[in-house]
């Protein structure tokens, strides 16, 4: 007597689950321009660190005598791996196995996985192509009734976001709760022309007299635009290499602090900042390549490129120092902060915080928006929000006045109840209003009753502007430092040197809110 039936029994269930929905479904999600899930998660993961937890579940069919004839695998397959050489919880949707929908799965996998990250403290990643939990309107049939919507999972999505880094990437149509998954992340991303979001799909859409192509109702064009999603991707290929790149900056959990590259750094040459901003007020200039510059070359991985757009933010490493950065962009309403921008600017301070990552915070504002369009918008509730995370915020800090700080979105710039590095160039300037806009209301009656109101604005205007050189701030010590741009690179390397000691691990007083 042996285990070799039973051994070989384990071999065929082993079998069933690699088959997924069979070839005929593979051969369907090949011709729609994607990967199969277990394809995916192989170029993910580094090479043969793929280790399956549920991969026999299924729902096993018998003949008359009990012998197994097929198993449906689970649509849902789930494990542990390396990224980077650094542990990882990986979890994807087969579309193949009846089109991703969780009532094709047998036990809550999902829930699992999310379990599993967060007592192992590692890292995240959902590959995420269906409506991934929340069932047909075919269950109502099969059960007898009908099921109040619970959300099972999200008390355990909520409290992973607080303790491990989250990755989520949409690779197919997801919708309802799949939809949920993927924005409840720290980075999520889609991947153009192939994937969709929606909390309701076209044909549930139609039913509201709005005939819809799928890409149109959710499409990447739509979603990486309102800050649902952070990015899109031209591939499912670079969406992986994204979202490993993305995990390079973090600690594995809240419970460590990230850890400075090994790599090499090189330096752009730092000479031409000294000219990088107008004279003239009124020009703008490119801040991405100033954002390029200051830090450590090759390091800046932008996040929300297309939405939130009077600020560029993400990841970047100061002498392989992984840091938050934020920085102001005039060519979006010069510099204006709308409501995405606000969101997007919180986000950022919210890694931050939850992680451990410094902040550099590059300063050209003029304000928020304003006008009836930004009052509609419900500006100022959004710029309060990023007022108060910044407030909150208590990990090391470095503000960079580049330009203008204005009005309350200005005093945004960092929390002057903490020490805080900050600097300013020459060309900074600041105020409660931008001088060009507060003349009129500050001289109007001198204005009006002057014989040429243009000339005396003009006079008024030198007058004021003679005042607001930052270098009579720096007299009554209203900012600390004037430095010549080609120093800042200098001023960066002591803040991230100074700041890498101070960096706590532990959770943080307030929960992550995606």
């Amino acid at each position: 007597m042996n285990w070799s039936e039973e051994l070989a029994e384990l071999e065929q269930r082993k079998a069933f689950s690699q088959a997924m929905g069979g070839p005929e479904k593979i051969e369907r999600q090949h011709r729609n321009g994607k990967l199969t899930v277990r394809e995916r998660v192989e170029q993910l993961v580094d090479r043969s660190s793929f280790v399956e937890v549920g991969g026999l579940a299924g729902s096993g069919e018998y003949d008359e005598h009990g012998r197994l004839k097929t198993v449906v695998p689970s649509n849902v397959v789930l494990g542990r791996a390396k990224i980077n050489e650094r542990p990882v919880v990986v979890i994807g949707d087969d579309f193949t196995v009846r089109g991703g929908a969780n009532d094709g799965a047998v036990g809550d996998k999902m829930i699992f996985a999310e379990q599993m990250a967060y007592d192992l403290r590692i890292p995240m990643v959902r590959l995420v192509d269906g409506t991934g939990g929340g069932g047909s309107v075919k269950n109502i049939e099969k059960m007898g009734h009908a099921l109040l919507p619970k959300m099972k999972i999200w008390p355990y999505v909520a409290r992973n976001l607080s303790r491990v880094p989250v990755v989520s990437l949409a690779l197919g149509s997801v919708a309802g709760q799949g939809a949920a998954r993927v924005a409840g992340s720290h980075y999520s991303l889609m991947v153009k022309d192939t994937s969709q979001l929606f909390i309701a799909g076209p044909p549930v859409v139609a039913k509201i007299g709005q005939d819809l192509t799928k890409n149109e109702l959710g499409g990447s064009q739509v979603h990486a635009r309102n800050g649902v999603v952070d990015d899109e991707v031209e591939s499912e290929a670079q969406a992986f290499e994204v979202a490993r790149r993305f995990l390079s900056y973090l600690p594995s959990s809240v419970y460590e602090v990230a850890e400075q590259s090994k790599n090499p750094v090189e330096v752009a040459d730092q000479q031409w900042l000294r000219d990088a901003i107008p004279k003239d007020p009124r020009k703008v200039y490119k801040i991405k390549p100033i954002v390029e510059t200051l830090f450590d070359k090759g390091s800046v991985f932008e996040i929300g490129r297309h939405w939130g757009k009077a600020i560029i933010g993400g990841l970047a490493r100061i002498d392989g120092w992984p840091v938050v950065f934020a920085a102001s962009n005039p060519y979006f309403y010069g510099g204006g902060w709308d409501r995405q921008t606000a969101d997007k600017f919180v986000r950022l301070v919210d890694l931050a915080e939850h992680f451990h990552l410094p902040v550099v915070n590059m300063v050209d504002i003029a304000g928020f928006q304003i006008g009836l369009d930004a009052e509609k918008d419900g500006v100022m509730r959004a710029g309060v929000r990023a007022l108060t995370a910044v407030s909150q915020a208590t990990v090391p800090w470095f503000s960079l006045i580049v330009r203008r700080a204005f009005g309350v979105a200005g005093g945004s710039h960092q929390n002057s109840s903490r020490f805080n590095f900050r600097y300013a160039w020459p060309s900074a300037q600041w105020g409660s209003l931008p001088i060009e806009g507060g003349l009129e209301v500050a001289y109007r009656s001198e204005i009006e009753a002057a014989e040429d109101p243009e000339a005396k604005r003009a006079e008024i205007e030198e007058r004021v502007r003679s005042l607001t050189s930052p270098f009579r701030s720096a007299e009554a010590f209203v900012i600390e430092d004037i430095i010549d741009p080609a120093q800042t690179r200098v001023r960066l390397e002591e803040f991230a040197r100074l700041s890498a000691p101070l960096r706590e691990p532990g959770e943080t007083r307030v929960g992550y809110r995606p």
